[in-house]
């Protein structure tokens, strides 16, 4: 009997400190907003499930033949949706570069089917169809990056890498990893980061090229800020 009672109450113990699966899944807080399609709540950079958003550098075209940073406004447009309540976010698995991939809720509002809804993003068909129908909705009503034209997201990611391996000393790796003023590691792709043309590279400090992401990250550097 004792040898009963010891065993359901260390079984007890144990669903205790595991927590619901759910749960476990789970990241709640105050995000910032990385880029149009990823976030970060208490240091965990969260890639939004099956949506790709137009990257901080990429510019879409108006129906004059005007450019406007069409990335900058799908981050500007989560970050306001957003603001500074609370969110939470189901893990659906671990991305490439050791993110979290992630449906986002603020309420009962699905981040990631609002922001393609609104134009913000777009399905990201490779990976899912959960959002092709937010997809055609925004194309129909010609809003957000589909009130012109526009370079698919991962078109652009392979445009501008291709350009950048022209310069870099490996085509294959053209991700610069800079060391700052303060000692602060940081890598620069050539379609996330604006800062990636005036970033000057110097070997001799310790600073390195990369051939992703999840290099840079296992190596110490982290993404940029902006």
């Amino acid at each position: 009997m004792q040898r009963s009672i010891l065993v359901l109450a260390l079984m007890c113990a144990l669903a205790l400190l595991s927590g619901p699966a759910d749960a476990r899944d789970m990241i709640s807080g105050v995000a910032s907003v990385i880029d149009g399609d990823t976030l970060e709540i208490r240091g965990t950079r969260i890639r939004l499930h099956a949506i790709d958003a137009p990257e901080s550098s990429q510019t879409c075209q108006r129906p004059n033949g005007n450019a406007w940073r069409c990335g900058q406004q799908a981050a500007l447009g989560l970050a306001d949706k957003i603001g500074k309540r609370p969110i939470s976010c189901k893990e659906r698995g671990q991305g490439r570069y050791g993110r979290s991939i992630a449906v986002c809720h603020q309420g009962k509002i699905d981040l990631n089917a609002w922001l393609v809804s609104k134009g913000w993003a777009v399905a990201f068909r490779r990976y899912s169809d959960d959002y092709v129908a937010q997809e055609e909705e925004a194309k129909v009503a010609r809003i957000g990056v589909w009130k012109g034209t526009f370079e698919m997201p991962w078109d652009y990611r392979a445009r501008v890498w291709s350009e950048a391996a022209d310069v870099a000393p490996d085509p294959d790796c053209p991700i610069k990893g800079n060391i700052n003023r303060t000692g602060e590691r940081i890598y620069h792709t050539p379609w996330g980061s604006r800062d990636y043309h005036r970033t000057k590279f110097n070997e001799r400090k310790g600073e390195r090229w990369f051939c992703d992401e999840g290099e840079a990250v296992r190596a110490g550097w982290r993404a940029p800020r902006d």
